[in-house]
């Protein structure tokens, strides 16, 4: 229950340095005791959080290590070890060269805390570059003005974290309706960008969803890119879930167009046994967020300025952890194969109880699944799912968590835990 934890540990710290014998054995009585453990084999809800010995070892370097990497010098090896990895990712993940940071241009990856803070990252840098490109056709007009008739565009069924970049860049967004398979469409896309610019205001910024949060569905990438590339609008794909499985070439066609996107992200630390945090996003034209961002004072400056990157300008935060570790860890003690085997392992368990369910006459399957994840309902009432949820969690054995798409509710399954079997 709320507040359980206050009664047992005292009012005030301790003014004398404790055993370590007492803090170790309180951690079992106050802390696992009110722990969602979200790596236990019966944990299927939200998301898969990764983890792996690998990871936490790199982990424990990393602060160990503790630098703060915010410009080169501060720690170069912490800012070239992440230029390097991902690079390393890109490829594996089959992103185009124009994506990385070996292609010898300005383009590169950085890891940002979460995928919330890439589509804000994204959106203050489209918004830059469109406010640029307005002054310079519209010098009268104010950059008020030029602000309040920005509008970007994302799937209704996109993660609420794009509606709240909107709320904090400012910014007009609008959630449209996808098609029956809930797919984001480029015709779509296309109606709205069109209505809006007949009624003075100017498109921006989209997202394209790759395995929306409810039912993990794809948006028609390819389609939204053409839309958006017309347009000279900036695209963000946000895959923060299923992007880990393109490492797999047999879902890369759910990507097909992303040479068309400005900037794409995902999180290792979901489903590629990276643990959090470990957010990576790549971007094509860094410099706009460069820009939004850039405030120099002295005590930043230092001589090697614009030979690699200083990554403060790329995220919100300034402080920055030695993440790239982890991932560095994690692909060579996992290797390539074992992380695909990973993924393949997890979807096939998914589709084990989707066979599970269609075999059942009682339940029915909401959503095609793809991935990792389940949707699924007993035929009938909303209410009955709902029950059946209530007595699932209850039990405190499993945890599920539900969803709702016009008006049907319905539970979802995830594969969240690497130590899940087919038992």
């Amino acid at each position: 229950k709320p507040g359980y934890l206050r009664p047992l540990v005292p009012e005030q710290a301790p003014n004398q340095p404790e055993p370590w014998t007492a803090v170790m054995a309180d951690i079992e009585r106050v802390v696992m005791s009110g722990v969602t453990h979200w790596h236990s084999p019966r944990f299927h809800a939200y998301f898969p959080t990764a983890n792996s010995y690998p990871s936490i070892v790199a982990d424990m370097l990393s602060g160990a290590i503790a630098c703060i990497g915010f410009t080169w010098i501060a720690s170069p090896a912490c800012t070239e070890l992440e230029v390097v990895m991902l690079d390393w990712l890109g490829q594996m993940l089959g992103l185009p060269e124009t994506f990385l940071a070996r292609s010898g241009g300005e383009a590169g990856g950085v890891i940002q805390g979460t995928a919330s803070e890439a589509t804000l990252v994204a959106l203050l840098g489209a918004k830059a570059r469109m406010m640029q490109r307005v002054k310079e056709s519209h010098p009268e007009w104010t950059e008020t003005e030029i602000l309040s008739k920005l509008v970007g565009y994302c799937n209704k069924q996109a993660h609420s974290s794009v509606e709240r970049a909107g709320l904090l860049g400012g910014v007009k967004l609008r959630s449209l309706k996808p098609d029956c398979k809930r797919r984001l469409r480029g015709d779509i896309l296309r109606e709205a960008m069109e209505e809006d610019i007949r009624n003075g205001l100017i498109p921006f910024y989209v997202v394209a969803t790759l395995g929306t949060t409810s039912s993990c569905t794809f948006d028609a990438l390819d389609e939204l890119g053409e839309v958006c590339n017309a347009q000279d609008v900036w695209l963000h794909v946000d895959a923060a879930y299923a992007g880990s499985a393109f490492i797999c070439p047999e879902f890369r066609y759910l990507m097909k167009g992303i040479e068309k996107a400005d900037s794409f992200n995902f999180n290792p630390h979901k489903w590629m046994l990276v643990n959090f945090d470990c957010s990576a996003m790549w971007l094509k034209q860094p410099r706009w967020i460069v820009d939004a961002f850039n405030v120099d004072p002295l005590y930043l400056k230092h001589d090697q300025q614009g030979s690699a990157p200083d990554y403060r300008h790329w995220q919100i935060p300034l402080g920055r952890r030695f993440r790239a570790l982890k991932l560095w860890f994690v692909l060579r003690l996992y290797g390539v194969e074992n992380l695909q085997k990973h993924i393949r392992k997890h979807v096939a368990l998914a589709h084990l109880f989707e066979k599970l369910c269609t075999s059942d006459e009682r339940f029915e399957i909401f959503e095609e699944v793809i991935m990792g994840l389940v949707c699924f309902r007993l035929k009938g009432s909303n209410e009955l799912n709902e029950e059946l949820l209530r007595r699932i969690n209850g039990r405190g054995k499993i945890h599920l968590v539900p969803s709702k798409i016009d008006d049907v509710y319905f539970l979802r399954l995830a594969v969240c835990s690497r130590f899940s079997e087919e038992s």
